[in-house]
């Protein structure tokens, strides 16, 4: 219901928050209308986190107002925040995964009865609920054996379930595809029209252009402009993120690329995973883009060839020599490296050091012929690749749990610089990146390549693969379906390989 007594719904006013002597936020104001998306952007670590995880109880302001239809708040907890209507998908998904997807979506009610629980009900309600977002996910499945995309769909659906006023979407759409985007909006502006206020967190411009109504940029934890998204524009809202004009996101190759193949793969086949008769090279100095529809197979076929998941037949090819890559540590052996799209599972190791994330791969080479640790060489490996990469941080020893997202990707890139890689497989680059940090991942991946490394780049922002890559692959279904040379790149023209049109079609 929206409230008639005064404009806005959420109001926070001259917010502060410091850890310890670092200050976070300051003076920084947030207000946002019943039935309105308020769009909130800035860079990694501009203080968006720390602003909704104030606004959802998990961290305490140190000085402001923050006002919920009328009246002050100050939840102590997310429990707290949820029972005001305040929820949050976050970008880090927080999923049980050995509960049931009605389990995870429920989770808040589950044990609130003294009596038993009716599980066919719970199903029941979870499944009519996952229906009407138009996701195709069986209720009752282990949340474990669902992709990335289901699980972020999840998310959203255990937010919505509840009586919810302000719902915060923290990058949602990193992992979708065009298509489950598109869903998602339908979703949002249906919440809309019932009154629910909508903070959308995002990186993707286009995306703010379409759907939102208002937006507040915060730069260094100070807020730089609110407005409607009606009086501004991509250059405007830039430069307010980053104080500075933004000409070329994509930066400009021009780079030597071999003749002969440093990797090719032939006719890969997975035991498990859809992904069958899989062939191509990447050539040294080349970056060859992977692009598709979320469940085509690009990911599976990343770590089929890395040997995270089984192979069933199918040959590798390692300048000029068959390999055999059965698990990670013989594909990091051939100096393999793959970077995941789930950073949170797969990608770093949270709870450790930005060292210790970076040497974990490398520790063959800084160690003596006895097995020790050669502390002065990991140091400066460490110290040196943290430089080049520009990871924001006050020393080495910091816990990668500590950085935005943007520096928790360079972390789980220089794991693999560290190695030397030959080849390399990053997928979803930027995801969930701000606009800077973008460039300097892009501009490290043409440094990558012009060293000789096949850098594979497997993304689902159609923009980003065009703008990066030499040549791109499309996956349908499982397998290749056609090949991009760079004049043939166009959105639609990847759109059509991806739902399987013939090549006839092609512009």
């Amino acid at each position: 219901m929206k409230n008639a007594t005064n404009e806005y719904r959420l109001e926070m006013s001259g917010i502060s928050k410091s850890f310890g002597v670092v200050s976070v936020l300051k003076d920084v104001n947030l207000k946002v209308k019943s039935g309105e998306i308020h769009a909130l952007l800035g860079e990694n670590g501009a203080g968006k986190s720390t602003l909704i995880k104030i606004l959802s109880g998990v961290h305490q302001k140190d000085a402001g107002k923050v006002v919920l239809d009328g009246q002050d708040i100050h939840p102590k907890n997310t429990h707290e925040g949820q029972v005001l209507g305040i929820n949050v998908v976050y970008q880090e998904l927080s999923l049980v995964n050995d509960l049931s997807v009605a389990e995870n979506i429920y989770l808040h009610k589950l044990g609130a009865s003294k009596s038993w629980m009716n599980w066919k009900g719970i199903i029941k309600d979870a499944q009519e609920l996952l229906d009407s977002l138009d996701f195709k996910i069986d209720a009752s499945a282990k949340v474990k054996d669902l992709s990335i995309v289901q699980k972020q769909v999840v998310e959203i659906a255990k937010a919505i379930s509840e009586d919810t006023k302000i719902l915060v979407l923290d990058e949602p759409t990193t992992v979708f595809d065009p298509k489950d985007v598109k869903k998602l909006f339908q979703i949002l502006f249906r919440l809309k029209e019932q009154g629910v206020s909508i903070i959308y967190i995002s990186h993707h411009l286009d995306e703010i252009f379409k759907i939102a109504d208002t937006v507040t940029v915060l730069r260094d934890g100070v807020d730089t402009g609110s407005m409607p998204i009606s009086e501004t524009d991509k250059d405007g809202v830039i430069r307010l993120m980053i104080g500075r004009e933004l000409k070329d996101l994509y930066p400009k190759r021009e780079i030597k690329i071999g003749e002969v193949p440093i990797f090719q793969v032939k006719n890969l086949t997975a035991k498990e995973t859809m992904v069958h008769n899989v062939s191509f090279e990447v050539k040294p100095g080349e970056v060859l883009g992977i692009a598709g529809l979320g469940g085509s197979g690009r990911t599976e076929t990343a770590k089929l060839i890395f040997g995270a998941d089984k192979k069933k037949s199918g040959v590798l090819t390692l300048e000029g020599e068959v390999i055999k890559t059965n698990s990670p540590v013989d594909a990091a052996g051939y100096q393999i490296g793959f970077v995941s799209e789930d950073r949170k599972e797969e990608g770093v190791f949270l709870p450790l050091s930005i060292r210790r994330n970076i040497s974990v791969t490398s520790f063959k080479s800084i160690s003596s012929k006895l097995g020790f640790i050669n502390v002065e060489n990991e140091y400066k490996k460490v110290l040196g690749l943290i430089e080049k990469l520009n990871i924001k941080t006050p020393n080495s020893e910091v816990n990668v749990k500590n950085l935005s997202g943007g520096n928790q990707q360079k972390v789980a890139l220089a794991k693999w610089l560290s190695i030397d890689s030959k080849v390399i497989f990053i997928d979803e680059p930027t995801r969930g990146v701000d606009v800077g940090a973008k460039i300097e991942i892009y501009n490290l991946i043409n440094e990558v390549a012009k060293k000789g490394v096949g850098v594979v780049v497997i993304s689902s922002d159609m923009p980003e693969i065009m703008g990066i890559s030499d040549r791109i692959l499309v996956m349908h279904e499982g397998t290749i379906y056609g090949e991009l040379q760079k004049e043939q790149f166009s959105e639609e023209n990847i759109l059509r390989y991806s739902i399987g049109e013939p090549l006839k079609q092609l512009n």
